[in-house]
């Protein structure tokens, strides 16, 4: 007997769904069988197991009709949660709602159409309730595969191009060759630019097999080659690869002069494998940026940020910057105010204001907007300036309703200059500091070569700037005798600044306002050019003087800000002393302030057991010799043999003395490192990593709306049991150095 309950009519078997769901086009043989030559016409009271089954029928319906689908309408069950209607239109649905401001607008493709199928719900059973066939538009089969509804790329497909993308075959070419294969390019449902997309995907979430353990054995030689290298590996329970940082001695060095203001960048470069990069950046005393550490990161949650904070802080000997500036970010905001609480947090303006484009680009009135915020944000003075302005913007625009200003407006004490010129805050960003050198497809293998070569050029040009510094002193421009006194003193290009401000004082005039016992007021007021040489209205700057003390301030803070004295308050100072008191000179600017970090750290020896430095000493050596005039048949001969024997004699040596060199280790077999030796873990590559994105993802993530405390051991203790630590351990700041006399102050 069988005991399966007959379908109706109007119902399709399993089977026959699968076969409806592949097959170029339908019909219902003498067995009662699909095939592929007549389309069914779905019908009202039509069933069908799953929701999945109802749209792929309706969609190939639609593939052999000419028109796209999407899915206008859907409701679920309060109950359970679960989908129980869903309402399939055609594309052309509805009308495109025209919005105000907007610029550059998109194609319509909107025509009103009423051609829908919808199915609901009944008896664990999705059932067709309506139908309507018709359409007020004319329907292309020929052209159905470019609706985005029916592109789409299985499995065959996508194992095809990652093939190809091994084999180092051009997308276009491995594209063209599916067409081909297919027939023609309505039989590819989907583009070259799909196929583009997918491979650029693979590219970044394919990590190459040892590249974790290339990493690992360029951190044991460079600690080999100096102990105060420092890094830091985070490995999930597997021994996988999960987040890094590592810090050079010369980087852990610089801190102690230049680590007042740090920059923490994680939107400069993300490489091929999804890891981001994260340096930490500061400046030098040549206005130059100075890497003092960075990481590669597997994700950017606050758990992984605290990570990377804590390792950071510990290699820098437990020393928390005064400041320190970053891309918006939530979950970077809550691991800041954990792991340096007492630090100063600033959000980027070079990335804010970069982003206008995007955000109000669109708008009509963009470019007026556009004068309008940076009038705001550059030019305010005071505070009440800064609320004036932008709220007239605001109001005179329309733009009350702007999400992306009102949250700028929210948080505008942490990236409007008005409210941060309190602080020294030169560092801004590291743009540029590895272009040339890494790039979003660059490998670890690479990564850690290119990024060596990267510092080493880097602390080149310090060096470079150093001599340049002490050799030669810039012409002077004036007869102040302030120029004299600081072309002494200053670095070359801190000078030309400071040159330029003095300049200004030509510009400038000045008033007595008002006189308070030792302090005066002064109204100096700018007179400057605009680009085209006509003059702009006159700006007045309030400048305090006490000459009791010999103590100089200006209300545009130029100095606590950048450092420099400004041509407002040189203006004013210039009446009363010859040279610029010392506590307007700071250390960090100045030329013959003895830094130990790159006599100490950028030794330049041989490292006899490196085979790219023997290569770079005996190339050399035997170029000499080419050199020297071999032509003559007396020399030529003499050189040939000596060069036949010294062959002879290396070919010849010891196989297993040869296979010894093979290690790089700059320590002898009789002295060990004073660290935890790792030769014995193996790094395995990291399972591919999950992410978030740049800014605009970044805000969307479920860990950045609302941090829970995980029931996981957390990350941000540096003793757990997947954390290795190398490195020494915290050292003092010398008392004499500004860092130091800055942290005994704190």
């Amino acid at each position: 007997m069988n005991d399966t309950q007959p379908m109706s009519e109007d119902e399709l078997s399993e089977d026959e769904y699968e076969d409806c769901e592949f097959a170029d086009s339908i019909n219902i043989n003498e067995n009662n069988k699909l095939n592929v030559d007549q389309d069914i016409e779905p019908k009202t009271g039509m069933t069908f197991p799953t929701y999945e089954d109802a749209k792929n029928f309706y969609n190939r319906h639609a593939m052999r009709k000419g028109f796209g689908t999407r899915v206008k309408r859907s409701c679920i069950d309060r109950k359970t949660k679960e989908k129980n209607f869903v309402w399939l239109s055609c594309s052309k649905e509805g009308f495109k709602i025209e919005k105000e401001g907007v610029v550059h607008k998109r194609p319509n493709t909107r025509v009103g159409c009423d051609a829908h199928l919808k199915v609901k719900m009944d008896s664990n059973k999705w059932k067709i309730i309506s139908f309507q066939s018709e359409h007020n538009h004319v329907c292309s089969p020929s052209k159905s595969h470019r609706f985005r509804s029916h592109k789409h790329m299985e499995s065959g497909s996508k194992k095809r191009l990652e093939l190809h993308c091994d084999a180092e075959i051009r997308v276009n070419k491995s594209f063209h060759s599916m067409v081909v294969d297919a027939g023609g390019h309505e039989n590819v449902p989907f583009g070259q630019k799909d196929a583009r997309n997918y491979v650029n995907k693979y590219k970044r979430l394919k990590f190459q097999e040892g590249d974790a353990e290339a990493m690992h054995k360029y951190f044991t030689r460079m600690q080999q080659k100096n102990p105060n290298f420092f890094y830091l590996v985070d490995l999930d329970p597997e021994g996988r690869l999960r987040n890094v940082f590592w810090a050079d001695a010369r980087s852990r060095d610089a801190y102690k002069y230049f680590g007042d203001v740090v920059t923490f960048d994680t939107t400069y470069l993300t490489n091929r494998y999804d890891l981001k990069f994260a340096p930490f950046v500061g400046v030098n005393h040549h206005g130059q940026s100075i890497l003092l550490g960075c990481g590669l990161l597997a994700d950017e949650t606050s758990e992984t940020f605290e990570w990377v904070f804590n390792a950071w802080l510990e290699a820098m000997f437990k020393h928390s910057p005064r400041a320190i500036i970053t891309d918006q970010s939530k979950a970077m905001e809550n691991a800041i105010i954990k792991v340096f609480p007492a630090a100063r947090h600033r959000l980027c303006l070079w990335h804010i204001m970069k982003k206008n484009p995007y955000k109000l680009g669109s708008m009509t009135e963009y470019k007026a907007i556009k004068k309008a915020m940076k009038n705001a944000v550059y030019e305010s003075l005071r505070i009440n300036e800064f609320e004036e302005v932008w709220a007239s913007m605001v109001e005179k625009h329309k733009l009350q309703q702007n999400k992306w200003l009102t949250k700028l407006y929210n948080l505008r004490q942490k990236w409007v200059p008005i409210f941060l010129k309190d602080i020294f805050f030169r560092s801004e960003s590291m743009n540029a500091f590895f272009d040339g050198y890494v790039h979003a497809k660059t490998s670890l293998k690479e990564f850690v070569d290119q990024y060596e070569m990267a510092l080493e050029d880097k602390y080149e040009k310090e060096s470079q700037a150093d001599f340049d510094s002490f050799n030669a002193s810039p012409p002077l421009k004036t007869s102040c005798l302030f120029e004299s006194q600081l072309v002494k003193v200053y670095t070359k290009a801190i000078f030309l600044k400071f040159q330029s401000e003095l300049y200004g004082m030509a510009s400038c005039s000045k008033s007595q306002l008002r006189v308070d016992r030792e302090i005066t007021r002064y109204a100096v007021k700018e007179r400057v050019l605009d680009k085209n040489g006509n003059l702009l209205p006159p700006k007045t700057y309030e400048v305090y003087f006490n000459n009791g003390e010999i103590e100089v301030s200006c209300i545009c803070r130029l100095f606590q800000h950048k450092g420099i004295l400004c041509k407002h308050a040189l203006h004013v100072l210039n009446e009363f002393v010859d040279e610029i008191p010392s506590q307007y000179i700071l250390p960090r600017w100045r030329k013959d302030f003895k830094r130990t970090y790159n006599d100490n750290c950028c030794s330049r020896k041989i490292d006899a057991h490196n085979p790219v430095q023997r290569y770079d000493v005996l190339y050399p050596c035997a170029l000499q010799i080419l050199e020297e005039r071999i032509l003559s048949d007396s020399k030529f001969k003499t050189v040939l043999d000596g060069f036949m024997e010294l062959k002879k004699k290396v070919l010849n040596e010891n196989k297993d003395m040869c296979d010894g060199d093979n290690e790089l280790s700059a320590t002898p077999s009789n002295e060990q490192p004073k660290t935890f030796q790792s030769e014995n873990v193996k790094y395995l590559d990291p399972l591919q990593a999950k992410k978030i994105g740049r800014p605009k993802e970044r805000l969307k993530h479920p860990s950045e709306l609302g941090y829970k405390a995980s029931t996981k051991q957390p990350k941000t203790q540096l003793a757990v049991d997947h954390l290795i630590k190398f490195g020494d351990g915290c050292r003092d700041y010398p008392p004499d150095t500004a860092y130091g006399k800055t942290c005994q102050a704190l």
